[in-house]
C-alpha cells in the first residue's frame, strides 16, 4: 500500500483508524514526492523535532518510492486520460498515482479525485 500525504499526517498524528489500515497492510511504501510534501509541512511546524524523529523512524520501515523512467511513462498515460476526460489532478499527486500504477500497489488517501485514475484502488479510513 502506498500512503499519500494526508495518510502519512493521520499516522504521525495517531489517527486510530487510519493505523489500522496501515498495520493490515502487507507491505507500505511512500513516494518520494509525498516524502517531500510532509517535510515541507513539518518544517513549518512547532513540533518539528517530534514529527521528523518520527518520520525517520518510519522511513527506515517502509519502502521510498523513487521517481523513475517506467514512473514517468505512467504519468503522462495517466495525465493525457484525465486531461482527455476534463479530469485533471494536482501534478505531484500524478505522480503518485503513476507510482500506484507501476508497482500495482493501491492507495490510502482521503483525496476522492484519485478515484478518476483508472485501475488506480484508493483506501479511505
Amino acid at each position: 500500500m502506498i500512503l499519500d500525504t494526508n495518510a502519512l499526517s493521520a499516522a504521525a498524528d495517531g489517527e486510530p483508524a487510519a493505523l489500522e489500515v496501515i498495520a493490515r497492510a502487507e507491505r507500505l511504501a511512500i513516494p518520494v514526492v509525498v516524502l517531500g510534501e510532509y517535510r515541507m509541512g513539518i518544517a513549518q511546524s512547532r513540533h518539528k523535532s517530534t514529527y521528523e524523529t518520527w518520520l525517520r523512524g518510519l522511513i527506515s520501515t517502509v519502502n521510498v518510492l523513487p521517481i523513475e523512467d517506467e514512473t514517468a511513462g505512467c504519468y503522462a498515460a495517466i495525465g493525457l486520460d484525465l486531461k482527455k476526460k476534463g479530469k485533471p489532478i494536482p501534478a505531484n499527486d500524478l505522480w503518485i498515482a503513476a507510482l500506484c500504477r507501476q508497482h500495482s500497489l493501491p492507495l490510502l488517501s482521503r483525496d476522492r479525485h484519485f478515484d478518476f485514475v483508472p485501475g488506480l484502488r484508493r483506501i479511505d479510513w
